[in-house]
C-alpha cells in the first residue's frame, strides 16, 4: 500500500501509531498551563505555574512544566518598567 502511495512505510506507521501515556497526560497538563498562562495574562512564569500545578495535585516537576512551556511557546510576559 505503501509503495502505491510513494510514501516510506515509516510515515505509515508513525502515523498508525497510538500516543502514549506520557503523551497524553502531557496533553492535559499543557492545556491546564495555557489556562493558567491565559488566566495571568502572561505573566507567570515557570515557577509560578508549577507552584499552581502542584497545589492542585499534578505530579509534575519545574524542568518538566518549563519544557512544556518551552514546547507551547508560552513566556513570561515582562511588563514595562515603570520609570
Amino acid at each position: 500500500m505503501c509503495e502505491v502511495l510513494n510514501i516510506p512505510r515509516s510515515t505509515y506507521y508513525s502515523y498508525k501509531k497510538e500516543a502514549s501515556p506520557r503523551e497524553n497526560e502531557n496533553q492535559q497538563i499543557t492545556k491546564r498551563i495555557m489556562q493558567i498562562h491565559l488566566e495571568s495574562k502572561g505573566r507567570y512564569g515557570a515557577p509560578k505555574i508549577h507552584f499552581l500545578l502542584r497545589s492542585e495535585g499534578v505530579s509534575i516537576s519545574l524542568k518538566r512544566t518549563q519544557r512544556l512551556m518551552k514546547k507551547a511557546n508560552y513566556k513570561k510576559e515582562i511588563p514595562p518598567a515603570i520609570k
